[in-house]
């Protein structure tokens, strides 16, 4: 095949597709213009996902009506006047791609006011054809109007998520934005809807109330150092507030957000020993540092770094981390009576306690075959033997360690891991509550005083588009203005779990997921406050207590593992045991 030069629209579309991805792309790239004119007010407007429409909306500079044409055409850019520039970059924007890569793949409208010019201008392109400028009246500043994004390339459109996804997508975008420049007013509506509004007076923690909420908002510790010619400062999470995945360690470089996994890492080992394995901790930390010691022209989106000296980088940020958190995290004092209790009193009424009086009713056949929930595959396999994964009648020890309840078989000892097995019994009570009521909501209990939980905003907008899950589960959740639900019922198998904790951990895990909460939709509910709601190792158990545990356990149809593949119990048979004495001879 003959060499040939590429036409210009194909050439067009190749380089947008590097620049714009996804609707958050478009909106990313028009922020970064609006921060750049230096406007202290940005309007984002987005319907249907960004597939129909973003517009943006700011108080700045303007263009120029002379260069608005100018302004759309590919590498034409204010922010860089030769190669020297690209390493002393200050702009957000510099490589003069974004507004063409736009017009290329949508119908895209720009109207700029400068201050300078007593009137404004506009100018049309339509799927890369450029139109003519137009002299209009507009307040001062520019919107930009971007319709029908992707309508010349409707395979990209296919590549897209379901909506509810570039939404949030979208939202996290502006919140960071809204982190790094607390200092200028942003409104998001997304289909009509408020999502975000910051008051732009530059209070960093206020705005991080508007996007965790006010409890979050209040708990993060403040970090600031200075260490040669790094700055860093910004905000951690205390020890005790913590995530199940590193996606809320975010990094700005510069005023700059970046994805860089070397800063995220100094970050949690500047947490090493002081969290759980599997939490991580949540953080906002901005790294201001000479522009010629940072490479910004790595990646077409802007979202990757390199720095001249990445060790000096790394070791100041972790140590930033670590005299915040220990100058905010005193040693806590642990009192014998706080890790001794009695059998007597363990048994007290506790409200955070788990639930005991809830024996499986062997009449229900629970559904515990959920895809992705039952870790053995060959047990749903035709003529597979379910005999085999229960238990039998086992006579209680006692328990060791606070974590496991020791119990005899007829064929040797049996080690119970406590918060697993506590998992299946609740696990498969609900399911088989579920599955029984059928398109009626399993029993609930109702709150004596309902109680108001401010959620973050992402976090809002899984819970309200499954609030009818949830309430045929037995939440009866309402939306209650802006991120807060009100919670009026539990499920009565849950009554005893705080309700704030049961509502958040519905959701805490599930942004690594591409559409949370719609595959295994019940089960996945079902398993993950199930997990919160057992009884925790760690946690002294009477003998009653240990009793009824071992029993519903029995009674499970899985009793082998948690509903997440744990196993709940190790075998230590007769045979081995006398190996181990020599009664069998050697090993």
């Amino acid at each position: 095949m003959p060499i040939r030069m590429l036409p210009d629209d194909v050439a067009s579309q190749i380089a947008a597709g590097e620049v714009i991805e996804r609707p958050a792309s478009v909106v990313k790239e028009l922020l970064e213009n609006a921060i750049d004119a230096q406007a202290s007010y940005i309007y984002i407007k987005v319907d249907e996902a960004g597939k129909r429409l973003v517009e943006v909306v700011d108080d700045g500079s303007g263009i120029p009506t002379g260069e608005l044409a100018l302004a759309v055409a590919r590498h034409a850019t204010s922010k860089l006047g030769g190669v020297d520039d690209l390493f002393h970059i200050q702009t957000l924007g510099f490589r003069g791609e974004a507004l063409a890569s736009i017009a290329s793949v949508s119908r895209l409208t720009i109207t700029s006011h400068p201050a300078t010019e007593p009137i404004g201008a506009r100018i049309r392109i339509d799927g890369g054809l450029i139109g003519n400028v137009e002299i209009v009246g507009s307040p001062t500043g520019t919107t930009v109007r971007v319709e029908d994004l992707f309508f010349n390339v409707p395979a990209r459109l296919k590549f897209l998520k379901n909506d509810q996804t570039e939404m949030r997508h979208i939202e996290s975008l502006v919140a960071r934005y809204a982190l790094a420049y607390a200092g200028i007013r942003f409104q998001l509506l997304q289909s009509g809807r408020e999502s975000l509004q910051t008051t732009g007076n530059g209070d960093r923690r206020e705005v991080l109330a508007a996007l965790y909420g006010v409890d979050i908002g209040k708990q993060m510790v403040e970090v600031l150092a200075v260490d040669n010619d790094i700055k860093i400062t910004g905000y951690i999470s205390p020890i005790s507030l913590t995530r199940s995945n590193r996606r809320e360690i975010i990094f700005f470089i510069n005023n700059r957000p970046v994805q860089d996994l070397s800063l995220a890492t100094a970050v949690i080992q500047a947490y090493h020993t002081m969290l759980m394995v599997g939490r991580y901790p949540m953080a906002v930390i901005m790294v201001d540092l000479p522009p010629e010691t940072v490479d910004v022209n790595v990646h077409p989106t802007k979202a990757e770094v390199r720095f001249r000296e990445p060790g000096l980088i790394f070791s100041s940020v972790q140590r930033a981390v670590r005299r915040a958190l220990l100058a905010h995290s005193p040693v806590p004092n642990l009192t014998t009576s706080s890790y001794w209790r009695t059998p007597e009193e363990s048994t007290r009424n506790d409200i955070s306690g788990p639930r005991w009086d809830l024996t499986v009713d062997n009449q229900v056949e629970p559904r515990v075959d959920q895809p992705g929930i039952e870790p053995f595959e060959m047990a749903r396999q035709p003529g597979f033997d379910r005999s085999f994964s229960r238990t039998p009648i086992l006579r209680l020890i006692g328990q060791v360690a606070m974590t496991y309840v020791v119990a005899e078989g007829p064929d040797g000892l049996y080690l119970i891991d406590q918060h697993a097995a506590h998992e299946r019994v609740l696990f498969e009570k609900m399911m088989g509550q579920a599955e029984n009521m059928g398109g009626v909501s399993i029993p609930a209990q109702s709150l004596l005083n309902p109680l108001p939980v401010e959620l973050s905003m992402n976090h809002a907008r899984i819970i309200e588009q499954q609030l009818a899950v949830l309430n045929r589960l037995g939440f009866q959740i309402e939306e209650f203005g802006g991120n807060t639900f009100l919670i009026r019922s539990l499920p009565a198998l849950l009554a005893g779990m705080d309700p704030a904790a049961a509502l958040r951990v519905l959701v805490e895990d599930f942004e690594e997921d591409e559409s949370p909460l719609q595959s295994e939709l019940e089960a996945r509910i079902i398993a993950r406050v199930c997990k919160r709601a057992a009884v925790k190792a760690g946690q002294l158990l009477s003998h009653e207590e240990q009793r009824s545990l071992l029993a519903d356990l029995e009674a499970c149809q899985s009793p082998r593992t948690c509903p997440h593949g744990r196993p709940t119990m190790i075998h230590l048979s007769v045979d081995l045991l006398e190996r181990q004495f020599g009664r069998r001879g050697a090993r």
